[in-house]
């Protein structure tokens, strides 16, 4: 007569990210492969809906890095891209893209768009921390993330950390938009967030939040996103806090 099976599956970091994955009410979950991925494919299924981020024009902050000259094209991990706005913006500058997004439904607006475009961006489908180390080789002289930390859980941001000690270029820089402390966002101290087992509306930084996270990397500039208007080449929302970082050489 066998013995009865033991539920002992953790002998690794990962499995323990998994586990902690599970403390959150499956409906908030909006970074897993499965049930994050259903939430995104549900939020991008009507293209018509009125989300200022639908509009194909790049996050204003990005589009003054590039114009002013701090950052030079380069190869570029797009980190959930959506539907490609940032990423068709910097391929039509030079830049060599690569775009990961949960959502089918996103990569294939994107793709779409870039067919429209003339533009030649790859477009990957799934998790960035999970997929296999040749999915996205890198290294990258950029690795550009607007709306992917805030909707992390604390403890993924190991997961983001490790991507990009893997992925990242020795002198390379590292950009973001997120929720903005006091605009956006679950503002609970960490483990409340785990206590709580939600936090739907994604998780608020300030400047010195970000520092903290990404103590290892030199602070170029934090600032919150310029609002622009809806007749403007540039998307911003003042709800949202930008942030450069660069690797040591």
């Amino acid at each position: 007569m066998s013995e009865p099976s033991i539920n002992r599956r953790m002998r690794s970091v990962e499995d323990l990210l998994d586990l902690m994955d599970g403390l959150f009410a499956r409906e908030s979950v909006r970074w897993t492969s499965d049930a994050g991925s259903a939430w995104w494919n549900n939020f991008y299924a009507d293209r018509t809906r009125p989300v200022p981020f639908f509009a194909d024009k790049p996050d204003e902050n990005l589009a003054r890095w590039v114009r002013e000259g701090v950052l030079s094209p380069t190869r570029v991990l797009d980190l959930g891209s959506g539907p490609g706005r940032n990423a068709l913006f910097l391929a039509e500058r030079g830049y060599a893209v690569d775009a990961v997004d949960l959502s089918s439904a996103a990569v294939k607006w994107g793709r779409e768009r870039a067919a429209d475009r003339q533009l030649d961006v790859s477009f990957t489908c799934g998790n960035a921390f999970t997929l296999p180390p040749d999915a996205l080789p890198g290294p990258y002289g950029l690795v550009y993330d607007s709306g992917c930390l805030h909707h992390l859980p604390p403890h993924r941001r190991i997961s983001y950390l490790q991507l990009l000690q893997r992925t990242l270029a020795p002198g390379g820089y590292l950009g973001l938009a997120c929720f903005a402390r006091g605009k956006m966002g679950a503002e609970a101290p960490d483990e409340q967030l785990y206590q709580d087992g939600e936090f739907e509306a994604g998780i608020a930084f300030s400047p010195d939040d970000l520092r903290w996270v990404f103590a290892d990397l030199g602070e170029i500039e934090i600032r919150p996103m310029a609002t622009q208007d809806r007749d403007s080449p540039w998307f911003g929302e003042s709800f949202l806090l930008t942030a450069l970082f660069r690797r040591p050489e």
